[in-house]
């Protein structure tokens, strides 16, 4: 039996990050965070402990629009686990709770000039229990995914359930993780939910997006969907530049803690640095989905006709295997999420807008005048 405890949410400021002392200074916050959430643990004992994607690196690389190969060989060229990591587990061990974070990191197995965005488990051991490789990036984050690589990928992990949605079988029930703009799309929860997910660790989304109430829509939905907690830190303010005086609140705050049916128990009330706790009752959630035949969704699915959505490819895989020009950089990537809006009209999936023909008109008219006046001149 597994008895209830309590999770926590850290929530730190972000320092600018330009160079590796950079990096220990978010380090050392989350850390002092950690120390000083002490009035949780006059409740049940706190056996979980996240903190957010960005929340150790920031997202430096997008921001600064840095080539991906350069900043691997620089700045994201640590491993999991590595440096940053053993901070953790130090306190992992200190406290006896399982620690989930995340790092923009090499593969070495994999490559040496290409960084991924790993989510990681450290258990009360110090020990790295799971990695998980983002699998779902939005334009500005150029971290590799496994499906820019996929034949390389597949040929060294397999198509199965852990090579894509790894879980963590633990003694406080198993834990999946879903960073970020993995949220946006319900397939990453569903997977990790199909291996066994009972927790799934979700960090921070970035403004102007949680203002608009995104996240916590999908945060909620992911919860119900799959009959799973959700404990999602989301990053605080961010010293924008080394000369900021104030940080600027670009990540919205709100780390929040949701239940299998969707109800946030628990969430912080600033942008700022803090934390939130909530209790965590596995037992209670296997007997939901064992007992409950409507809101436990898992037993009801018809699998065969949902395989039908996802037999004509979309985005392009093995991209970083033989990268299209620019690739590393924003505008690349821009380019290529472009050619598959332009796949998506071409099968009928998207209607082209009036504005979309207006403009085309408008770059035809304007073509055809260069083109009048040429012959004029001529």
């Amino acid at each position: 039996m597994i008895e209830p405890y309590t999770a926590l949410c850290i929530q730190n400021t972000n320092f600018c990050v330009r160079n590796k002392k950079d990096i220990q200074k978010n380090l050392d916050l989350i850390c002092e965070v950690i120390d000083h959430s002490h009035y949780t643990r006059i409740e049940y004992p706190v056996r979980l402990m996240t903190i957010p994607e960005a929340g150790i690196q920031s997202f430096v690389d997008s921001q600064m629009d840095w080539e991906h190969k350069e900043v691997a060989k620089t700045l994201f060229n640590t491993t999991v686990p590595g440096p940053e990591t053993e901070v953790l587990a130090a306190k992992a061990k200190e406290y006896g709770a399982y620690i989930c974070g995340q790092l923009r990191a090499l593969e070495p197995e994999i490559s040496d000039d290409l960084y991924f965005n790993i989510g990681f488990i450290i258990d009360p051991q110090g020990q790295v229990i799971l990695k998980h490789h983002k699998l779902q990036v939005f334009a500005p984050e150029r971290s590799c995914v496994p499906h820019d690589i996929w034949d390389k990928w597949v040929e060294k992990y397999g198509t199965g359930l852990d090579a894509f949605y790894p879980i963590a079988r633990t003694e406080i029930g198993n834990i999946g993780a879903c960073i970020c703009m993995e949220t946006s799309y319900p397939e990453t929860s569903r997977g990790l939910a199909v291996n066994g997910a009972e927790i799934i660790y979700a960090p921070t989304y970035i403004e102007p997006y949680y203002s608009r109430g995104w996240h916590e829509v999908q945060l909620r939905a992911r919860a119900l969907d799959n009959s799973c907690y959700v404990v999602a830190p989301n990053s605080g303010d961010w010293y924008m530049t080394p000369e900021s005086k104030v940080p600027t609140a670009i990540h919205g705050g709100n780390s929040m803690i949701v239940d299998y049916q969707g109800q946030v128990l628990s969430r912080t009330t600033t942008h700022g640095t803090s934390y939130c706790s909530a209790i965590i009752d596995v037992e209670a959630l296997r007997y939901w989905r064992e007992t409950t035949m409507f809101g436990s969704w898992l037993k009801d699915l018809r699998t065969e006709q949902y395989k039908i959505i996802y037999e004509e490819p979309i985005f392009p895989k093995n991209l970083w295997l033989d990268p299209p020009p620019g690739y590393g950089k924003t505008a690349g990537r821009m380019a290529v999420l472009r050619e598959c809006v332009e796949t998506l009209r071409k099968r009928g999936t998207y209607v082209p807008s009036l504005y979309a023909q207006l403009k085309q008109e408008k770059k035809k008219k304007a073509t055809e005048t260069v083109g009048a006046g040429k012959t004029d001149s001529q």
